[in-house]
Formats: structure tokens, C-alpha cells, sequence
């Protein structure tokens, strides 16, 4: 009977039952709308930060880098006899770049912390590379001078202007990141960022090898070809692989083994960053205060440090998701549950005549209660099902039109304050700002549908509520009065 009954009203009453269905679908459709976008936006910061700090990767550790004095400037000597003048020389200066160098046992302490499922260490280089015509003399950079930034390749650095002391010279100064990796791990780090598009990467066996991966827009500009050399202070190494990154510039210009990063730059037994992921993506905050209290002296840099530097559309774009959007739908679904709620006590009312002689006939309030309840969350999953289709269109025309949105990084450490080179920014990342194109996705999760249908039914009870309410109220004697 109550089946029966509620398929003949829902037939005899479809303008209402539209009506009441299709305001709970406008509210759910955009509940899923803000859901999925703000997912998207999720998507892409994470892309972003994916493209600083490697796969994998939840958090860095670091030391902050002393002040430098002049005397730390970086020089070069070049002892050219006068009939040599002619005569073309080169010198590299190879530096840590950023941060103090920790010792490598540290990757072992920060590996024992509660928390931690892996670690691993690197060393963010910068080669200097003078080159040119020399008379006796010594080359001193110019504390005060700016410099001009390579162009046309990823992990740019200024360029230090100096002059020659004691003598002349026509030189060019040259300057390029290299990062000593731990091919011993090769899931974690910056490389992970980019993908060896050519050639191939480190064998785990090639712990001190010299060997190298580059950019692919460094070795472009540089020329260099697979089974090709490139020269460090004086060491050759054979590229074995391009590596392009997925997205924004590459964390460094050169990748070579980490023993030979260490002895190029005489930093035996030393990183200047640790790679950490940590076994609960969920903890990252309570690994992070473990590891900062156990292990002092360091910088602990997570994701959700290096995103507060990030502005420009995405940023504004997913605030407003998250807030406006946010409010927004909630505004529109209790204004939709309010609507579905007086419209249900509103048929109730005209239909007084039919369920006080309902009542009169035997019915008990109970029983026409639960029929007004089941009407409405018939109409609640109609509006349920209408909003899910609107919702899923709506996402889908989002990712069609895949809107570009910028991601400004802002300066993330500097001279070694946190974040920056290999901490959460890259082996060359620290000098200045840059933008990256993300495009907006908007993917719906199977925890949306079911969110888009716990709220079908809770319009569907809120409205047979409201509705159950008025009909409690009806009295058999009700039936004799005309309802127009």
C-alpha cells in the first residue's frame, strides 16, 4: 500500500516534485563543482611543489648558511707569463651552494627518527667557470655587483662581475648548478622532479662514477649530446642521460654521483640537504617537530611551508575555493533544504482535505507522516541524482576548457634562510621569484558522489520533516473543510 500509494502521488505531483528536486540539485551540483575544482587546485600546488623538491619527497633538512665575509668571496689565480697573453686559460671554482654542509651520518640520525620511512642526503654545487686571455694577475669578485643572470637555461644564477688585480685580461665568466646525487636512492631527491627523456639515469652501482645526467635545456645550450664529456675542474664526466622536468625548470643544470660531488668540492663526507618522506602523509607535522628537536642545529622545511610562498592566480584562485566557494555552497544547500522543507509543508497544506479523510478513514498521524517523509526522499534522490549529472557536467567542462593559472614562486631562502637550494627549492632555486603555467583540472572523487548522496537524502529528511510536521498537525475533521 504505502509503495503504491507514493508512486500515484509522485506521478500526480510531478511540478512539485520537480520543483523540490531541482533546488536540491542546484545545491549539490555545486557542492560537487567547488569540491572538484578545489581538488584540481589541490592537484596543481602540488604539481608545483612536486617540481621543487622531487617525488616523494614531504620534508628537507637543512642548516642555514653563515654570513659570508669578503674574505669568502670566491677568487681566482691565474699566473699567465706577458708572452703568453695570447694564450687562452680557464679555472672553475667549484662552491656549496646555500646552505652549511651537514655530515653525511646525519642522513642516518634523521633516518632513525619516529616518523620517517626514508631519507637521503645531497650536495647542491655551483661551478664558477672563468675563462679567457690573462696577463699575470688575480681575478677578485665584485661584492657589490649585482651581475647579470645566464638567460635561456633552468637553475639560472647571477653571474659574479669581478676584475683581474695586477694585471689585464678578456675573460668571460660562466656559472652553472650541479647536484651531487645519491644514486644508491634513486626515489628520492630533485631528480625525481624530472624525467630522463633520453639516454638513461644513475646505476645504483655507480656511487663514484664520473658520469652525468643534464638538463635538457642546459645541454641544448651547452650542445652536449649523449656519450658526449663535460669538463669540472678538469674532470671528465660522460653524459648518460637528458632528463626534462615535468614541469616549471630543472633542480639543477648537471646531476653527478654524490662522492664526486663531494670531492670536487672538497666536502668529503657532507650533504646540504636530506630528502625525508615520511611514512604517514598525515604526521608530517609531528615527524617534522621530532626531527627538529632530536637533531638540533637544523631547518626542517615541509610542504606546507615552501606553499605559503606561492601567489599569483592559483594561489588567489584556491583561496577563493576554499573560502568563498566553501560558503558559497553552503549558503545555497541550506537555502536548498530550507526550500525543499517549505515547499513539502506547503503541499502538505493543500492537501489537508486528502489526509484528514486519510485520518478519518483509519490512518494514524504516524502512518501519514511516513508517507509524507517518503515522498520527500524520493524527491531528495531525484535531486540527488539531477545534481550528481549537473556536478559531474560542470567539473568536466572545467577540465575541457583547462584554464591556465600562474604559480609565482617567491624567493624561498636566499642566502640559506630556510627552504631555497635543495631545501624544498631545488639545488638552484634561491636566487629569485618565478612562474609556472599549471593547468586547472577539476577530477571527481568517488567521496564526492557519496557526500552528493548523504545530502540527497538529508534534503529528503529535512523536507519530510517539515512536511511530517504538518500532516502530525491534521486533524480528521479537517477533511470537512474545502481546500481549494
Amino acid at each position: 500500500m504505502f509503495f503504491t500509494y507514493l508512486r500515484r502521488e509522485l506521478r500526480r505531483r510531478r511540478k512539485a516534485a520537480l520543483v523540490v528536486a531541482s533546488g536540491l540539485a542546484l545545491g549539490i551540483a555545486l557542492v560537487i563543482v567547488v569540491s572538484s575544482v578545489s581538488s584540481g587546485m589541490e592537484k596543481a600546488q602540488g604539481k608545483v611543489l612536486q617540481s621543487l623538491y622531487g617525488l616523494g619527497t614531504d620534508m628537507t633538512v637543512t642548516k642555514a648558511a653563515a654570513a659570508q665575509g669578503t674574505g669568502d668571496r670566491p677568487r681566482f689565480n691565474f699566473d699567465a707569463k706577458d708572452s703568453d697573453s695570447d694564450k687562452e686559460q680557464s679555472s672553475d671554482r667549484v662552491m656549496v651552494q646555500g646552505f652549511q654542509t651537514l655530515a653525511s651520518s646525519t642522513v642516518s640520525k634523521v633516518d632513525a627518527q619516529k616518523g620517517v620511512a626514508d631519507s637521503v642526503g645531497g650536495l647542491s654545487l655551483q661551478v664558477i667557470r672563468i675563462n679567457g686571455q690573462f696577463t699575470r694577475g688575480q681575478f677578485k669578485q665584485d661584492p657589490n655587483s649585482g651581475g647579470g643572470s645566464r638567460q635561456g637555461g633552468p637553475g639560472a644564477q647571477q653571474s659574479p662581475q669581478g676584475r683581474v688585480e695586477g694585471g689585464g685580461a678578456n675573460f668571460d665568466v660562466n656559472n652553472y648548478s650541479v647536484y651531487g646525487t645519491d644514486v644508491t636512492k634513486p626515489s628520492l631527491g630533485p631528480l625525481t622532479s624530472s624525467k630522463i627523456t633520453s639516454g638513461r639515469t644513475f646505476k645504483t652501482s655507480e656511487t663514484n662514477a664520473k658520469v652525468v645526467v643534464a638538463d635538457k635545456s642546459y645541454a641544448k645550450e651547452k650542445k652536449l649530446k649523449l656519450g658526449g664529456t663535460v669538463t669540472i675542474k678538469s674532470v671528465k664526466y660522460k653524459v648518460i642521460g637528458i632528463a626534462t622536468p615535468d614541469s616549471g625548470d630543472a633542480a639543477a643544470n648537471l646531476y653527478i654521483p654524490l662522492q664526486q660531488a663531494q670531492t670536487l668540492s672538497d666536502s668529503k663526507n657532507k650533504v646540504t640537504t636530506i630528502y625525508v618522506k615520511a611514512s604517514d602523509s598525515q604526521q608530517i607535522a609531528g615527524v617534522k617537530s621530532t626531527i627538529q628537536k632530536n637533531i638540533s642545529g637544523t631547518t626542517v622545511t615541509t610542504s606546507a611551508d615552501l606553499a605559503d610562498t606561492v601567489s599569483g592566480s592559483l594561489s588567489t584562485a584556491s583561496d577563493l575555493a576554499s573560502s568563498v566557494g566553501k560558503w558559497l555552497s553552503i549558503a545555497v544547500l541550506v537555502a536548498a533544504f530550507l526550500v525543499a522543507g517549505l515547499l513539502t509543508s506547503s503541499a502538505v497544506s493543500r492537501r489537508v482535505r486528502e489526509f484528514g479523510t486519510l485520518k478519518a478513514l483509519g490512518w494514524k498521524s504516524s502512518r501519514v507522516t511516513r508517507q509524507v517523509v517518503g515522498e520527500a526522499i524520493v524527491n531528495g534522490l531525484v535531486g540527488g541524482a539531477l545534481g550528481i549529472a549537473l556536478g559531474l557536467a560542470g567539473a568536466y567542462v572545467v577540465t575541457e576548457i583547462s584554464p591556465n593559472l600562474q604559480a609565482q614562486l617567491g624567493n624561498t631562502g636566499g642566502g640559506g634562510q630556510g627552504g631555497g637550494p635543495g631545501g624544498f627549492g631545488g639545488p638552484a632555486r634561491q636566487t629569485a621569484s618565478k612562474a609556472l603555467d599549471v593547468a586547472l583540472t577539476a577530477p571527481v572523487s568517488v567521496d564526492t558522489i557519496v557526500i552528493a548522496v548523504v545530502l540527497a537524502v538529508a534534503g529528503g529528511l529535512i523536507a519530510g520533516a517539515f512536511g511530517g510536521w504538518r500532516a502530525s498537525r491534521l486533524r480528521p475533521a479537517d477533511a470537512l473543510r474545502r481546500v481549494e
